[in-house]
């Protein structure tokens, strides 16, 4: 069987991927931001992203014996104890009110010499929100005629649309009075005749 086998193996022995995620991680805490291959970078953020989570859990812990196993835990993985403290001293206040994805990775492409895809990753800002959030979609177009039918359609009446209105109504008044005086011009003209 072949259950928890998905991992990014990037064809070298587990050792040589351990020190490789490693050193990647040292240089993202300590550059904020590499470039490497699109396959380490989307093997290192998983990678990077658990490191951090540790940091965040030292930083919310009210002990120091387990602010000091989390740090030991990150160090057993990042194997580097100034980038380590780099992070778990001055960085982690950044991501304190995010919950999760502290990486980003941004697609570069090909490298002249092998043509392998190239990626930048790079530790997000804490004011940076992200891309806006989508509008959520409509209901199901059974339920909106539904809804039409219930419903009869009211129109919104502007300003514009109400002095047009008024006006109308007052040439229209006018036109009236303008008949009237006619009509009872006629009527004097013919009781004379």
């Amino acid at each position: 069987m072949r259950h928890s086998k998905r991992r990014h193996i990037l064809g070298v022995s587990s050792s040589h991927r351990s020190a490789m995620l490693g050193n990647l991680s040292v240089a993202l805490i300590t550059h904020g931001r590499i470039k490497t291959t699109l396959a380490k970078a989307k093997a290192l953020r998983p990678f990077i992203e658990k490191i951090i989570t540790l940091a965040k859990k030292a930083d919310q812990a009210n002990d120091a014996a387990r602010k000091l196993h989390f740090r030991r835990l990150a160090i057993a993985r990042v194997r580097d104890k100034k980038a380590v403290a780099e992070l778990f001293d001055t960085k982690v206040s950044e991501f304190s009110n995010r919950a999760g994805g502290y990486t980003r990775i941004y697609k570069l492409g090909q490298r002249v010499g092998d043509a392998a895809e190239m990626g930048l990753i790079e530790l997000i800002d804490a004011n940076d929100e992200g891309y806006p959030k989508r509008p959520k979609k409509k209901a199901a177009k059974s339920e909106t005629k539904a809804e039409a039918k219930a419903e009869p359609e009211v129109e919104e009446v502007t300003e514009a649309e109400t002095t047009e209105a008024e006006a109308a109504e007052e040439t229209s008044e006018a036109s009236e009075a303008e008949a009237e005086v006619a009509e009872s011009d006629v009527d004097e003209e013919a009781q004379k005749d």
